[in-house]
């Protein structure tokens, strides 16, 4: 039997002659491995693997049972539908090129090709060994992860897919299903990728310029309801809208779906912390609290208003809170989540009743009245309620603060959002209109797409 000396000796020299040759070789496509990068923390990973499911239950079956139980009954599988195929199409568009686009570090405007079709993701594995990866790679603001860049990946495909299914509530009971299908793949490329990009990444220069957004504001609920409120002026009203009874077929659909959707924010805003720490429990706290100070904001202007509140107004409401704490979450202390929530549930019952009559157009399920709307308020109060030490780094040991300067830097983001989407949106559609059409046929919406498009429908 070898002496112990000998025993660690010869272990050492092979770990250190295997480590060499991976230095050498790299175990990528093309990149060397960096093996001095810290382990995964397997806490950080499992909150996020968690995190990851819940915000996928958001689109499905939340958003689809959201959506679908607010259109007439004719419209209920077509509108499920809708979320559901979203949710397989943009899964691959995210493989093969969207998270390349948005999270590689490329240029300040758009990410590079190092990871189309995810080439190389597996990287961070040897041996059966997890390594961390670094975001933004070489890079003055690289940021160490302490997840496999697989979840990562995984996580922000999650995002990636509800947000064009949050566009679908404009569009909703009027929108050829191949329109939409076409439309989405090169809304996310075009529009989706580079706003991610700009504001998510450490080289995006919305994020050089000091924006705050810990969640979604811009890149997911501004982006969103700017494109949905494009769809729904170039396509034009529902037949029978402001005549015929246009109202819901099932709320019970449309509570369990704002249910779901209440829950999986858990997810979306307190696991944009990147890890179970501090600031993923408050942002999961000030998520609770706006959704609430929201809801209880729109039940009482409706109240007063009409003598009565609604189920529709309070779940319009809550998603509305949830919306504007959105960018806020990882920021702002709860005081200021309620502020922002009760604040938030005011204008958002404007904007689904009176701005939208005012305007005259057919926001058929109010993707532009609450999650354009709430995401703009969202993002501009950020501005102004953020609290230092919640976002302080080594880097930055004073941390993003709620002051003017940060309120007109948080007011450029949400302008240049609203530009770029809108008219990238706008051009996509003329195209699209011309190319296949964009609306179904006068007698394919009057007997339902239901039955028109899918040759379903509901007994």
């Amino acid at each position: 039997m070898s002496p112990p000396f000998t025993r660690n000796f010869n272990r050492q020299s092979t770990v250190a002659l295997v480590t060499g040759v991976l230095l050498f070789f790299g175990f990528s496509s093309g990149h060397a491995a960096d093996l001095t990068a810290p382990a995964i923390d397997t806490g950080d990973t499992a909150w996020m693997l968690v995190s990851t499911a819940l915000v996928l239950m958001m689109t499905i079956p939340g958003l689809a049972l959201f959506y679908a139980g607010m259109v007439r009954k004719k419209n209920v599988l077509a509108t499920l539908m809708q979320s559901f195929a979203l949710c397989c199409i943009m899964s691959i568009v995210w493989m093969v090129a969207g998270y390349s686009l948005a999270f590689t570090t490329g240029t300040p405007w758009i990410g590079g090709l190092s990871r189309t079709f995810l080439s190389g993701i597996g990287a961070h594995i040897h041996n059966g060994a997890d390594i961390a990866f670094t975001l933004g790679a070489d890079s003055p603001n690289a940021t160490t992860m302490t997840i496999p860049e697989s979840l990562f990946m995984m996580f922000q495909m999650t995002f990636a897919i509800i947000t064009p299914a949050l566009i679908s509530g404009a569009y909703a009971e009027r929108m050829k299903f191949s329109a939409m299908c076409v439309f989405s793949i090169l809304w996310s490329l075009l529009v989706y990728a580079p706003i991610a990009h700009w504001v998510w990444s450490p080289v995006g220069w919305l994020a050089g310029l000091g924006t705050a957004d810990f969640a979604g504001g811009t890149v997911v609920h501004i982006n969103a309801g700017i494109a949905g409120l494009v769809c729904a002026l170039v396509l034009g009203k529902r037949k029978g809208f402001g005549q015929d009874d246009l109202s819901p077929f099932n709320l019970t659909y449309a509570i369990i779906g704002a249910s779901l959707l209440w829950v999986g924010w858990f997810g979306f805003n307190a696991g944009s912390a990147a890890g179970a720490n501090g600031r993923a429990a408050m942002a999961m706290a000030t998520t609770q609290i706006a959704a609430a100070g929201a809801g209880v904001a729109w039940i009482l202007v409706e109240w007063l208003r009409s003598g009565k509140p609604t189920v529709l107004g309070v779940i319009s409401g809550a998603v509305g809170g949830l919306v504007a704490i959105t960018p806020a979450a990882g920021f702002v202390l709860p005081g200021s989540a309620l502020i922002i929530g009760l604040i938030t549930g005011v204008i958002c019952y404007w904007s689904a009743t009176s701005l939208k009559h005012l305007m005259g157009y057919d926001d058929s399920l109010d993707a532009f009245g609450v999650h354009g709307v709430g995401g703009i308020v969202g993002a501009l109060l950020t501005g102004l309620f953020a609290y230092g030490p919640l976002s302080a780094t080594d880097a930055n040991p004073s941390g993003i603060t709620g002051s003017l300067h940060q309120f007109m830097v948080q007011g450029e983001a949400v302008l240049v959002t609203i530009l770029w989407c809108g008219v990238i949106s706008f051009v996509l559609l003329k195209v699209i209109d011309l190319v296949i059409g964009l609306r179904v046929t006068p007698d394919e919406e009057l007997e339902g797409l239901d039955m028109s498009l899918h040759g379903e429908r509901i007994n």
